[in-house]
């Protein structure tokens, strides 16, 4: 079932509950008043015949009874009995008495109306005050009130009637009340049955502007942006990364064809095979780098976070660097050291981090004239800052806002080797440990770059 029948259905059922509550209630309701009314009747009725049987010195019992068929009319099938202060029968209209037990002519004397079922009749029992002050009469009046259960029962079939005709009418205004709440839902589907990958730009909009389906549009609409933005992402990185590594694999078939076409001496082919194995080393350099890059896609590592020494990391680094790279020099600038070690603690993952502090420490040293990088460590209000400063080329402010993009080289380094992933994959990885890096440089001055680690 859909969710217009189904709205359909509910609001049918719904409203026809109410409906049926409410039609219930009249029926109730309108008993209880022809009952009410109908007893109140049959009190008059008995104190009437109670007092003709009480002045009965001049009329007959005959002319009594003759006087109470005669007014018959309305209350169908009526029986009146009377009994006297010592509960004895002195007049019954009726064929076959209601039978009084002790109790309810006890109760009825003392003044209470009893109200009760006989056979289907209405039945009250109600005391008759003598003006001689005599011991109270009981006065028993049974009638079956046929005019007010035939309005009863007609009242019945216009309610069950009515009810049914409205039900349907509940219906078809239902069908309708679904189909506009569904609108903006089908034309919501419709627009995005109408997207795909070549046309990501486009976007959903609907009717009613601040409704939920309004919003639902707008959480869309930027689940389209985000989505582009990958999209384009992933385009210019298999873009980049395919000119990146076509460069070192036609050399590596250059220097192989070369080494093909004749015979050569032992040192040439020891030349030739030196020359593939740099390239093939360049290039798996590069394959490691973007492993390392898409190992940083979406967080995938952050069930590996544990609880790890910045200043240990930071060291660990300048270690692997200067073993790598004897020419650099890294230095450590860290004199104040806080007596709780946990503020030098944070969580992530040390071998990431690692990579992100050497990226940073290999950049500055490969593009500072002496080779040499200044780290500072400071600790401010459980706020850990490390800046790594150079004295290189520095880099333009216009080109500032781009070093963080993938396989980005800015014009002062375009002349170095290097793949433009370093900055990428730094950034990633200080966002990743909820931290933040932020870089200051001028042309000629050099570039320092500012990390920042919040407390956990």
């Amino acid at each position: 079932m859909n969710i217009k029948s189904r709205l359909t259905l509910l609001f049918t059922m719904l409203v026809g509950s109410i409906m049926a509550l409410f039609c219930l209630s009249i029926y109730f309701f309108y008993d209880q008043y022809r009952e009410k009314q109908f007893y109140s009747f049959l009190n008059e009725r008995g104190q009437t015949i109670a007092q003709l049987v009480e002045a009965s010195t001049g009329i007959s019992k005959a002319d009594i009874e003759k006087i109470e068929k005669e007014n018959n009319t309305v209350l169908l099938d009526e029986e009146i009995t009377i009994y006297d202060g010592s509960d004895s029968l002195i007049f019954t209209s009726g064929k076959e008495g209601f039978d009084l037990t002790k109790a309810m002519l006890t109760e009825a004397r003392g003044g209470k109306e009893i109200h009760t079922k006989y056979q289907k009749n209405e039945v009250i029992i109600i005391r008759h005050i003598l003006q001689d002050h005599r011991k109270p009469w009981v006065v028993v009046a049974v009638a079956k009130d046929y005019p007010g259960m035939n309005q009863l029962q007609r009242l019945r079939e216009i309610l069950v009637i009515g009810w049914l005709l409205s039900l349907v009418l509940v219906g078809v205004a239902g069908w309708q009340f679904a189909n506009d709440a569904i609108k903006p839902v089908s034309d919501i589907i419709d627009q995005v049955n109408n997207i795909s990958a070549g046309n990501l730009h486009e976007k959903v909009t609907v009717g009613r502007e601040k409704d939920e389906l309004a919003l639902l549009a707008q959480t869309f609409n930027q689940m389209l942006n985000r989505v582009e933005i990958a999209f384009v992402a992933q385009k210019n990185f298999v873009s980049h990364a395919s000119h990146e590594l076509r460069t070192p694999l036609a050399l590596i078939m250059s220097e192989a064809e070369l080494g093909l076409m004749k015979e050569r001496t032992g040192p040439e082919y020891q030349d030739a095979l030196k020359g593939i194995w740099a390239e093939a080393k360049e290039m798996n350099e590069l394959v490691s780098r973007l492993l390392e890059l898409a190992r940083t896609e979406e967080h995938a590592f952050k069930v590996t976070f544990s609880k790890i020494r910045v200043d240990e990391v930071l060291w660990q680094a300048k270690a692997s660097v200067q073993q790598k790279n004897p020419g650099y020099d890294v230095h450590i600038h860290y004199d104040q050291i806080p007596d709780d070690e946990e503020q030098l603690k944070r969580y992530g993952d040390e071998s990431l981090l690692r990579t992100a502090f050497m990226n940073l420490m290999d950049n500055a040293c490969k593009y500072s004239s002496n080779k040499a990088v200044n780290v500072f460590l400071e600790i401010q209000k459980d706020l850990i800052k490390i800046y790594f400063k150079d004295v290189g080329v520095g880099i333009a402010q216009d080109e500032l806002p781009y070093i963080f993009d993938t396989f980005y080289r800015s014009a002062t380094t375009i002349s170095e080797a290097g793949y433009g992933i370093g900055l990428a994959l730094t950034k990633r990885i200080i966002n990743m440990q909820g931290a933040s890096i932020d870089v200051e440089s001028k042309l000629g001055a050099g570039t320092t770059f500012i990390l920042r680690f919040p407390p956990f």
